[in-house]
Formats: C-alpha cells, sequence, structure tokens
C-alpha cells in the first residue's frame, strides 16, 4: 500500500529534507584529499544531531554508521573508515534525517579535485537523470514515467543503469511502498497522486551494469571496477507538481 501525505505531514517531511540539505552541504564543504570516510560520518552525525535530528541509517537493519561513503566503483552502501579521499577520485555520499519521526533521504556524488572527463561526464548525466526523472512526478502519470525517464537519459549517453537497485516510497518508514526502479516502460505501475513521496535515485555505471556485494554484506561495487555515481532526492507529488524536499543542490 502507498501511504498518501497530507499538505502538513509534506511539510513536516520538508523540515528533515531543509537539515538533510545544509548537513549535505556541510559536508560537501570538507570533500578534499587526505579526508577519511570516517572524519565525514562523525562530522555528519554531529550536524545531525546539533540540528535536533537523528542519523536515520546508524542502527537500521545493523548498519553501523550514520552516512554511506561510497569511493570510485563502490555504488551505494560504503561503511565510512580510514579510507582517504585522493586527488581524482569521485566519492558518493547518502545521507537519511530524520526529524520528529519524519525521514528525509537524498545522495550526491562528488569529484576529488581534477577527474577523468569521462567521469565527470558520469556524474552530469546522473545528475541530470535525477532532475529529468522528477519532473516526471506529476499525478496522473505513473512510476513507470520516473523510471523510464531515468533509463532514457542515462542510456542515451551511453552508461549502465543498475537494475538490482531501486529507488522507494518514503515516510515515517524509510522504506514504503512503491520500488522504483531506474529502468522500464512509461505509463506502468501504480498512478501517482497527490501526497506520494518518493526517493528517487539513479545509480549508474560508467562501464558494464554488473554490481556485487562485498564480504561486509552492504558495500555494492561495480563488477568491472568502472566508476559508479548515485544521486538522490526525496519528492513530494503535489497538485502544483513536483517538489523536492531534500534540495541539497541549491544550498
Amino acid at each position: 500500500m502507498i501511504i498518501r501525505k497530507t499538505e502538513e505531514q509534506i511539510e513536516e517531511m520538508a523540515a528533515a529534507g531543509d537539515l538533510h540539505a545544509r548537513c549535505i552541504a556541510m559536508l560537501r564543504s570538507k570533500i578534499a584529499p587526505g579526508v577519511t570516510t570516517a572524519e565525514l560520518d562523525e562530522a555528519a552525525e554531529r550536524f545531525i544531531v546539533s540540528g535536533g535530528g537523528v542519523p536515520t541509517f546508524k542502527g537500521y537493519r545493523g548498519f553501523p554508521a550514520s552516512i554511506c561513503t561510497s569511493p570510485n566503483s563502490l555504488v551505494v552502501h560504503g561503511i565510512p573508515g580510514p579510507y582517504e579521499l585522493k586527488e581524482g577520485d569521485v566519492i558518493s555520499i547518502d545521507v537519511g534525517v530524520t526529524l520528529d519521526g519524519w525521514i528525509a533521504d537524498g545522495a550526491f556524488t562528488a569529484p576529488v579535485g581534477e577527474v577523468e572527463p569521462e567521469t565527470a561526464r558520469l556524474l552530469e548525466v546522473t545528475h541530470q537523470a535525477l532532475r529529468d526523472a522528477v519532473g516526471r512526478v506529476e499525478p496522473g502519470n505513473h512510476v513507470g514515467d520516473i523510471s523510464n525517464q531515468v533509463q532514457t537519459t542515462v542510456e542515451s549517453a551511453g552508461f549502465s543503469i543498475i537494475k538490482s537497485l531501486v529507488g522507494h516510497g518514503i515516510g515515517r518508514s524509510m522504506h514504503e511502498e512503491p520500488q522504483i526502479p531506474n529502468y522500464g516502460p512509461a505509463g506502468k505501475g501504480p498512478e501517482i497522486e497527490p501526497g506520494m513521496v518518493f526517493a528517487i535515485e539513479p545509480m549508474v555505471n560508467e562501464g558494464g551494469p554488473g554490481v556485487y556485494i562485498a564480504d561486509d554484506g552492504w558495500s555494492v561495487f561495480s563488477e568491472d571496477g568502472s566508476m559508479a555515481a548515485h544521486f538522490e532526492y526525496t519528492v513530494a507529488a503535489t497538485e502544483e507538481g513536483p517538489r523536492i524536499l531534500t534540495p541539497w543542490d541549491e544550498e
């Protein structure tokens, strides 16, 4: 069942999203060679708690950290630790914030200094796929329209959708119905109605689409070792159209 939110509940989710966006702005300012992923995690936890929130990911299904930090070929769910960022890396950071019981979820991938031109294009295309998909969050459209738009933007640029990883509904629970694949035919799936809230998250490989899960049970890597990108917003469907509740790239 897809849980529709009232206008008041969407405002509460937007408050969580504001704290989320400010946390990401802080993290983006700290990305530099020599910084460890553990240091980013510690900074995020301090920031979220100081803003009255709770790091959603910490302890979720046993996850041991407050954020996910995924460099280079690590697509998603990377556990922060001693890894030091270096020039030419990319780093994907996924942040969840719970505020007054409502959850905001979003992610971005950033270069560390100068990166290869094709890797820079990967980040640009994946971010654009997210923006394009948001435009499909209109009452009367279908979830499949979101999925198809991501696939169209990504594959037309020559990159690979990771089909085993999906977006999702979100609210008081981290993962609600419906699942939102990043591929598939338009016009399929549940019809979008005002009050539905989605975490839309293109996850894309520079090389082939295959992935594998590391021995830690969390970290998802590109199978061929190619660079990966992950961008995500929490988005509400309203009568007026899509509303991004985690506007981290407006900060």
